[in-house]
């Protein structure tokens, strides 16, 4: 079996999902179940015996040292994260907790465990560490997409504690030997994912017939992957991936985040038409976020030439497929949106400037 921690996240939750479709190996998913761990993204595999769900929390040294002796699990994935940047600058401790101190305390835990194991089961284990492409800090838009060799140089505090996270599980590699893996993803977008990102929260305000926000002039640049591509990734570097290498997965798709509201836009037009016209009337340009990376790009020639993995959607129709899942899911939306999910939003985005 495998251990996955953050398995009730947007990520997390649909790995474990892919894999369970995929395989009966059974997955021991530990989770805090904090306001971005959803147990209805769960749902459908609730009453799964491959499914033995666990809450608690990765900085908790016991719970892991015990998960680890009980379930004996031949890998781990490690997705257990505070995620959102917008977070991270109103409340940086949260992140430098969970992404730094919970990385620490399951590598060390994993160290521990590994150290214990003999003959093929220790030649076969891995520490599959996911961390994400904000790590390489920004991009001008001539410059060349991110590859592994890129310096970390990251410039929120969210992208600095999953940059300090790669780092340890580096230094757990190369110090201790532990078969540790990195994967640095660009932007994911998908089912399950909750609307504090900028997709799901286009299709939730749209509906709602409120403000799309989009910071600053709206030309800030990502590469854009669909999860599922994202977890058939995950799965190759656990079957292939080679101890102490990093491998960039990203989605050939770069365009800015104005382009990804309107296409979400259009979208809606077609498939939800509302009585008051476009949706893209409801866009509305707020002020920049402090420290927003201008472009990121993601160069996967390494995943694809060693590994063999290709992103298989294309952004049109991994966002066709997103949109009308959100549609499709009415009550997973309403159930998400709880009065402190309304409250961060409010505060967050209530300055509208202009709209255009």
């Amino acid at each position: 079996m495998i251990l996955v921690t953050g398995g009730a996240g947007f990520i997390g939750g649909n790995f474990i999902l892919d894999w369970l479709a995929g395989c009966n190996e059974p997955v021991i998913d530990l989770d805090a179940l904090t306001y971005a761990g959803n147990l209805e993204t769960l749902a459908d595999i609730a009453d799964d015996p491959r499914h033995v769900l666990v809450q608690g929390d990765v900085c908790d040294r016991d719970l892991i040292a015990g998960l680890l002796e009980k379930y004996r699990p031949r890998a781990i994935v490690h997705f257990a994260a505070e995620s959102h940047v917008d977070r991270s600058i109103h409340g940086p401790g949260e992140f430098i907790r969970t992404n730094i101190e919970g990385t620490f305390v399951m590598l060390e835990a994993a160290r521990a465990y590994w150290n214990a194991l003999g003959g093929v089961e220790k030649a076969a284990f891995r520490f599959h560490h996911i961390s994400t492409d904000e790590v390489y800090g920004s991009l001008t838009a001539d410059e060349a997409p991110f590859t592994e060799e890129n310096p970390h140089r990251p410039n929120s505090p969210y992208a600095a504690s999953k940059a300090a996270s790669d780092h340890l599980a580096r230094a757990w590699f190369h110090t201790y030997e532990l078969p540790v893996v990195v994967t640095n993803c660009s932007n994911n977008y998908g089912p399950y994912q909750f609307p504090e990102k900028l997709i799901p929260l286009t299709i939730v305000n749209a509906l709602a017939g409120q403000p799309l926000p989009v910071y600053g002039d709206g030309k800030n640049v990502r590469d854009w992957l669909y999860v599922g591509d994202h977890c058939r990734a995950i799965r190759a570097v656990l079957e292939g991936g080679r101890p102490g290498e990093i491998y960039n997965v990203g989605g050939h798709c770069e365009k800015t985040n104005v382009d990804i509201v309107r296409t979400v836009c259009a979208l809606l037009d077609d498939m939800w038409p509302s009585e008051g016209g476009s949706y893209a009337r409801l866009i509305s340009f707020v002020t920049d976020r402090p420290g927003h990376d201008r472009r990121y790009a993601i160069d996967a020639s390494k995943i694809e030439r060693e590994l063999g993995w290709k992103p298989e959607e294309t952004f049109e129709t991994g966002i066709r497929k997103t949109v009308q899942w959100y549609l499709a899911h009415p009550k997973w939306v309403a159930n998400v949106q709880s009065g402190a999910y309304r409250e961060w939003i409010d505060r967050q985005y209530g300055g509208a400037e202009t709209a255009q």
